[in-house]
């Protein structure tokens, strides 16, 4: 996810983003208050609100917040600093894969990466000597208010929420003009760090990390960052940053999302399984295709019955066929991470009795599931049938958030998280999912040992409750 940098002189032609000061104490208590995924994101966003961020910012152009609050500033502090690093390299961190090295030499990225694992005296003699950055990936997994955050902004986005830390001795920079694929938040955590922005090459831009091929001209932004201060700007923005010569370093942390997670992705996700479907009910789409269709150089003879077929999809679609999504749904719920309990950890115990169909049920951790319908091979013959899946993320490591994990299969990780019933049980949990409390008793299915069997296993899997 993303990368930046701090201070040098600006031009005469870059402008100062137009910026919003406020005491966001008063605007909204700080983001340690904060339970609700949506009041975190308003309060993380202070003074602006939701409405005019994303009708005036949200992809489309940068928004710097500097907030004249000390207990702002010593929050921020408090997410993560240079000094945390020594502890949490004891834990074994690894060069390249949880820690990066690297400054910014004649515009070009050097990195000075050893071999293995960190060690603590190497890493502050490159920071001290080579003024190198400190890139540290995925700081979440040790910091326990980052890991706060971030899982519920991954429940207010529905999408990954990734994170790095950069931390840059005084007089450097760690990586040349770059852009990235994610929608980046940036909180200035120690020090202070100059940053300009530059009008994107490429809107939207699909490629990870790389460098602009064409000259990016003057900056169109072009300030400094203190402690409390948030800037926000969208993928595809060129930017650089350094820290400013004769200051103390400077420490930031980089929160991004919304990667690989664009119409272009949902229709990949969902298209083929809307042709299969039409497929089993429309002959049409299981005629053959022209003869030599595929050795011809120029296929815009056959445009026309493809836009036909197009066409009957999306008629299907206005006729209220429901869209299935599976392979973005299953890969944001088993990659999120698991939600933040502090030291409730009771909470992943089943709470009251075991139900009956008596009970009064009512769902647990709903912004953490996802229901999907996905065919699966029967045992004793090669047949394809529905079935619905239930998937949660209440089991995932917070330790390989963002990280994959290597030793896990597929197939291992749906075992993993979820529970899987017959298609028949659909209307039965959206009825669950839906109602704030629901009789055990009232579930459309047709016999009472279906219910007992369908709540028991949520229970067993901490999705409900009994009240």
């Amino acid at each position: 996810m993303p990368k930046k940098g701090g201070r040098s002189a600006g031009t005469k032609k870059a402008q100062h983003l137009p910026s919003k000061q406020a005491k966001v104490e008063a605007a909204c208590p700080l983001l340690w208050n904060c339970d609700k995924p949506e009041s975190l994101f308003e309060c993380l966003i202070s003074p602006i609100k939701q409405d005019e961020f994303f009708r005036e910012y949200w992809e489309q152009k940068p928004l710097l917040l500097q907030r004249d609050d000390p207990s702002v500033a010593l929050y921020h502090q408090s997410l993560f600093q240079l000094t945390d690093l020594e502890d949490i390299v004891k834990q074994g961190l690894y060069y390249g894969r949880d820690v990066n090295v690297c400054r910014c030499v004649n515009g070009k990225k050097r990195v000075f990466n050893q071999d293995g694992k960190v060690n603590y005296a190497q890493l502050k003699k490159d920071f001290d000597q080579k003024k190198a950055t400190i890139q540290f990936h995925q700081p979440q997994r040790y910091k326990d208010e980052l890991w706060r955050i971030q899982e519920k902004l991954e429940c207010y986005f529905g999408s990954l929420v990734g994170s790095n830390i950069y931390i840059t001795p005084p007089g450097s920079q760690g990586l040349p003009p770059h852009y990235d694929d994610v929608e980046v938040f940036i909180l200035q955590l120690e020090g202070e760090k100059h940053w300009r922005l530059y009008q994107p090459t490429i809107y939207l831009a699909q490629e990870y990390n790389a460098e602009p091929e064409e000259k990016i001209g003057m900056p169109t932004h072009d300030f400094l960052l203190k402690p409390g201060d948030l800037l926000y700007f969208p993928r595809g923005t060129i930017h650089q940053a350094d820290t400013p010569p004769g200051v103390s370093h400077s420490t930031h942390v980089t929160i991004s999302t919304y990667q690989n997670n664009s119409w272009r992705d949902f229709l990949l996700d969902v298209v083929p399984e809307l042709v299969l479907d039409a497929a089993k009910e429309d002959v049409a789409f299981r005629k053959s295709i022209p003869r030599q269709l595929l050795m011809k150089v120029d296929l815009s003879d056959s445009s026309r019955q493809l836009s036909g077929f197009l066409r009957c999809l999306a008629d299907r679609l206005d006729n209220g066929r429901e869209l299935r999504s599976s392979d973005l749904k299953k890969d944001f719920i088993m990659n999120r991470l698991p939600p933040f309990l502090g030291s409730s950890f009771d909470s992943l115990a089943p709470v009251g009795a075991l139900p009956k169909v008596g009970s009064t049920i009512r769902l647990r951790f709903k912004d953490y599931t996802v229901i999907t319908v996905e065919p699966e091979q029967g045992h004793l013959d090669a047949s394809l049938k529905e079935m619905v899946f239930v998937y949660h993320s209440l089991k995932n490591k917070r330790q390989t958030h963002m990280m994959g994990d290597e030793n896990m299969n597929e197939e291992e990780m749906a075992e993993t998280h979820g529970l899987r019933f017959p298609l028949s049980h659909m209307d039965a949990l959206k009825q669950i999912w839906s109602s704030d409390t629901v009789c055990v008793e009232a579930l459309n299915l047709t016999s009472e040992a279906e219910k007992e069997n369908l709540v028991i296993s949520l229970w067993s899997e901490y999705l409900i409750e009994v009240i």
